[in-house]
């Protein structure tokens, strides 16, 4: 029995290991796509809305917010005001430092 693994242990064996959306910033500064994409995700999960329940409320599918949230797709500004404020009920603030 010594030498069961538990699941994360075995796939982080397997596939590496699974790094958070602020670490992986860290490594690839360039993956705005990969950041705004948790940010919403997180912005989503936080509201407790499914990705259906997201897409319906801003006019798109789920395959579409789906692969946003997975930084799959290179998106406009005005895409992700829209999604934030008529989808999430949020404002969106962009800073330049």
């Amino acid at each position: 029995m010594k030498d069961i693994s538990k699941l994360d242990e075995i796939l982080a064996q397997l596939n590496g290991k699974k790094i958070s959306v602020e670490e992986r910033a860290i490594y690839d500064p360039e993956s705005l796509s990969i950041r705004l994409g948790g940010l919403l995700q997180n912005a989503r999960k936080e509201a407790k809305m499914t990705q259906e329940e997201l897409a319906l409320k801003t006019g798109t599918k789920k395959s579409y917010i789906s692969r946003i949230e997975s930084g799959k797709i290179d998106m406009q500004i005005s895409t992700f005001y829209k999604i934030v404020g008529l989808g999430l009920g949020k404002s969106l603030e962009i800073k330049i430092k």
